[in-house]
């Protein structure tokens, strides 16, 4: 696909289906571009289709299998919309930190290819708004989704969920206690199955099988 330059370029870029559940106009809005009325387009489309394919049907789709609906609170930006959020300190961090994150069209430092969305489950934020700790979302999380790198944030327990090649298995949080749960290549501090404890009752898991 080349750059999109059109309404029906950008028509047909978002009628493009990433997974069973998901498309690629489920991750195109964003405040900012709303706001301040400009464009969030990949430069690169058909990279962001790959990475965008690898973080659903990876990642979210199982989510949606076992929780039920997901809501997206931002995720692809375009490296333009980007840095015009960085640079208006609109909680966007620089270019060469999100390549292979938001930025899903670009590489990152090392070559690699990755994407990132900000989402809440609204099963678990019903009950993390009734004091459950975000910590046992966490450990769920890491025993069942081959994440790259997971960030908590404190309004409805919302995470950014990161998809990347060479995956480093980190998670974090601003969420008390705030810093790193676990830091890349590192055995978490509590065993399997006292992390299973943690999440007894969540739902049981259910990913997807797809066709080779």
């Amino acid at each position: 696909m080349r750059r999109i330059g059109s309404v029906t370029s950008l028509e047909t870029f978002g009628r493009t289906r990433l997974s069973r559940h998901f498309f690629m106009r489920d991750f195109l809005y964003s405040e900012i571009a709303a706001i301040h009325l400009r464009p969030n387009l990949p430069d690169d489309p058909e990279l962001a289709i790959a990475t965008g394919t690898r973080l659903c049907t990876d990642l979210l789709d199982p989510l949606v299998e076992t929780f039920g609906p997901l809501h997206v609170r931002s995720a692809l930006r375009g490296a333009d919309l980007n840095a015009f959020g960085n640079a208006k300190g609109l909680n966007c961090a620089r270019n060469a930190a999100s390549a292979a994150n938001h930025i899903w069209d670009r590489r990152d430092a090392r070559g690699r290819m990755g994407a990132c969305a900000c989402i809440v489950i609204p099963w678990f934020a019903d009950r993390y708004e009734q004091g459950r700790d975000w910590r046992h979302l966490a450990w769920w999380l890491h025993d069942h989704l081959p994440y790259s790198a997971i960030q908590f944030f404190p309004r409805l327990a919302a995470f950014n969920l990161t998809w990347r090649e060479d995956r480093e298995g980190r998670i974090a949080s601003f969420i008390p206690p705030r810093g790193l749960l676990l830091r890349p290549g590192a055995e978490p501090p509590l065993d399997r199955t006292a992390r299973q404890t943690l999440y007894a009752d969540f739902p049981a898991f259910r990913g997807i099988r797809y066709p080779e």
